[in-house]
């Protein structure tokens, strides 16, 4: 306890000193990573077991044709599967709400990376370009299932919708391999991001640069939460 200047006694709180900042801050939960993870898993084997059906080399290399047609349809069918499960999470369906919101800080980041202007990027926890590219896959995926659906079960629709549908899915497959080129030579060329996603937490100091708005509101909601523990009262004997 503490006395304080003309005080006839001592007050009924101490004054704690502000913690130092931790070096790391907690950006994903063990749920969201093990979402991740499986997404990218099904995604993976259903995007290789494409090119396997439609490369003729890799075709001839690996072989067993009925075996790979199989594997491609399973793994579509549950390309859903690791998103649905992730809704129990409610850290995971917080992030959905954010990839979901576009304000005008993200039409300021895309303009500059279109431009290549050299401005600061200002990014929530998630910047214009990964959402961009989460609205993006997950349409394309919806699309792939709807239209390998049609060439899976040939009796739900007419030849000329089959005939549609295999050339929306094949072209659409081929943009899926680069756009998911793309994501993962990102992710190569950001060690700090693929260490928050394997571990769970990253720098401070990449935070405040690549994701600066979402740091800021981590920083008071910590600073919140502090006032309130510095603000209770000592229990006394």
């Amino acid at each position: 306890m503490t006395r304080m200047p003309g005080s006839a006694g001592p007050t009924d709180a101490t004054t704690t000193p502000r913690a130092e900042p931790a070096a790391r801050v907690r950006r994903f939960t063990r749920a969201e990573r093990w979402v991740h993870r499986a997404n990218a898993l099904v995604f993976g084997v259903c995007v290789l077991s494409a090119a396997v059906l439609y490369l003729p080399q890799l075709a001839e290399a690996v072989g067993r044709r009925e075996l790979v047609v199989t594997v491609h349809e399973y793994s579509g069918v549950l390309l859903p599967v690791p998103v649905l499960a992730g809704l129990a999470s409610r850290a995971f369906r917080a992030d959905l709400r954010r990839l979901n919101r576009f304000g005008p800080h993200d039409r300021r980041w895309l303009r500059s990376a279109l431009t290549r202007d050299g401005r600061p990027r200002t990014a929530g926890k998630f910047n214009a370009g990964q959402k961009v590219y989460a609205g993006w896959i997950t349409g394309a995926a919806l699309v792939l299932m709807g239209t390998g659906v049609f060439m899976w079960f040939t009796h739900l629709a007419p030849l000329p919708v089959r005939v549609g549908s295999t050339f929306v899915h094949d072209w659409l497959a081929l943009a899926v391999g680069i756009v998911l080129t793309g994501h993962v030579t990102m992710a190569l060329l950001d060690p700090e991001a693929r260490r928050g996603m394997r571990t769970g937490s990253v720098g401070r100091s990449w935070a405040r640069r690549e994701h600066g708005l979402w740091l800021e509101e981590l920083e008071e909601l910590d600073e919140l939460e502090g006032d309130r523990e510095r603000g209770r009262p000592l229990d006394h004997q």
